[in-house]
């Protein structure tokens, strides 16, 4: 269109200057050959010419001021944030490139390229430095792009747990527990939101049992030797308060007799079971026998024939 503006002109020109009777000069004659290509300066002569250009059927009838120059936009117009600009004037007002074919953001009633914005505007993911486009997660004070809110340790995603901090680093559950959580003192592993303290350690619940058997100790009643949690019978073995005759432990008085410990009512003649104590009974074979069935067993004395 605008070569086919040119060339009308350019015969209009000519006609205007070969019907005075004279022959054009070559400077004017150059002048007149062509319009410049400087868009800046196309909308004043257009306008300049086009009284005549209208009288020849070449329509130049502006759209409008240019917001960029305050010149008129013939041809191709950008209409955006309520004006009318030329395409070669409407431009990111911080790198200069065209956006009549791109996506722009407005803000303070400038237009900036998508790449621009962001760079100036938007947080920055705290891993990459980044600028955050699209979805951003705010946690600890910091800004992240969702793909890079990960385990500091294992580099996976968060679930529905949630993460844990600590000194300013996000984990997930199973390795701030693994890191950072109490050992229970009987399997060693990291302890949860269920644990008990005892014996000055933190345990399991389920691990918390009687050393030697492995039981776990009803009502919570439990017995400490050398540091470890016992159960009654086991405490009172290993202090050899059982009882010789029952084998059950001994909580109050007892007899201490052939080596061992006896509940006073438990020990007792082998023979007869009278109920002996340390002072009235005969030791036989490592057996306690009171002296009448001592006697019948190893008389003192011998009769004769």
């Amino acid at each position: 269109m605008l070569a086919e503006l040119e060339h009308n002109l350019s015969r209009f020109n000519s006609r205007r200057s070969l019907g005075n009777g004279t022959l054009p000069n070559a400077s004017s004659y150059s002048l007149n050959r062509g319009l410049t290509k400087d868009p800046s300066q196309m909308g004043s002569m257009i306008g300049g010419l086009s009284p005549d250009a209208n009288r020849h059927g070449i329509h130049t009838i502006p759209k409008g001021d240019c917001a960029a120059c305050d010149r008129p936009i013939i041809g191709q117009i950008v209409m955006a944030m309520g004006k009318m600009w030329h395409p070669e004037h409407y431009v990111c007002c911080h790198c200069g490139i065209e956006l009549g074919q791109q996506n722009y953001i407005e803000r303070g009633g400038k237009a900036y390229c998508e790449n621009d914005y962001h760079d100036l505007f938007s947080p920055r993911c705290v891993v990459c430095n980044g600028a955050v486009k699209d979805r951003c997660v705010t946690a600890m004070g910091k800004n992240y792009h969702p793909q890079h809110f990960v385990c500091v340790e294992c580099g996976r995603p968060f679930g529905p747990e949630g993460y844990h901090e600590k000194d300013g680093h996000a984990y997930c559950k199973t390795d701030f527990y693994r890191l950072f959580a109490p050992k229970c003192t009987g399997c060693q592993k990291p302890v949860g939101a269920r644990f008990l303290t005892a014996l000055g350690s933190t345990w399991h619940p389920e691990c918390f049992a009687c050393n030697d058997c492995s039981r776990q100790f009803s009502n919570g009643i439990y017995f400490e030797a050398n540091g470890v949690p016992l159960c009654e019978q086991h405490f009172h073995e290993r202090r050899g308060s059982l009882c010789g005759s029952c084998h059950g432990p001994i909580n109050g008085k007892c007899v201490a007799a052939l080596g061992q410990r006896f509940h006073p009512e438990h020990f007792g003649c082998s023979s007869c079971n009278r109920v002996l104590n340390a002072r009235n009974f005969k030791d036989h074979g490592g057996q306690a026998f009171c002296q009448k069935c001592y006697e019948k067993s190893n008389p003192s004395f011998t009769v004769l024939s």
